[in-house]
């Protein structure tokens, strides 16, 4: 029986940790680049003009959704607005994670048929620096996402323009619900 020399070993041992390293930090890499690719607007930055107009530019993601993040009362979420969403449509895992409270149930008409949902108001709802507060929304139990469509209850306050792969928001001073200054 031969021994093994421990520098041979001790350089195999080193050779394994650096491979596991690398793995890791591609591994690490390629999740955040796959996450910009699905949500390109992950620190939206909204421009104020002089005439307190709120500006924020959205890039339409590789599937040609508008993606955002965001925050629901003051907690992180990922938005997809949804124009052909009369409300705020919240997934029910992410609602129950949020603390929202379910109001009265509804059936929604969606295209994939009918849904049962609950009716909710939410305190704050912000992208970037355009802000509103109480905001109709409800929360659907079938949605097994955890992107929350940003429907027109929301929308229907900003002026949107779509041109080429960019979408932009303004939010004028005379809107209701302004964010504290």
């Amino acid at each position: 029986m031969t021994e093994e020399n421990p520098t041979r070993r001790l350089g195999l041992g080193m050779t394994i940790a650096m491979w596991i390293l690398v793995l890791a930090l591609l591994t690490v890499f390629f999740q955040r680049w796959d996450a910009r690719r699905n949500n390109p607007n992950m620190a939206p930055q909204t421009q104020l003009s002089t005439e307190g107009v709120r500006e924020l530019v959205l890039k339409r993601n590789r599937a040609g959704h508008y993606v955002v993040s965001g925050s629901i009362d003051g907690q992180p979420v990922v938005f997809m607005l949804d124009t052909g969403a009369s409300d705020i449509a919240i997934p029910g895992t992410l609602a129950d994670r949020l603390g929202l409270a379910r109001g009265p149930a509804q059936i929604y008409r969606t295209a994939n048929g009918p849904v049962k949902v609950y009716t909710t108001r939410l305190r704050q709802v912000a992208i970037g620096g355009i802000a509103l507060r109480d905001v109709r929304a409800s929360i659907n139990p079938a949605m097994h996402d955890q992107e929350v469509l940003l429907g027109m209850s929301f929308l229907k306050h900003l002026e949107f323009t779509q041109r080429g792969d960019t979408l932009t928001l303004r939010q004028y001073p005379h809107a209701r619900n302004l964010p504290d200054q």
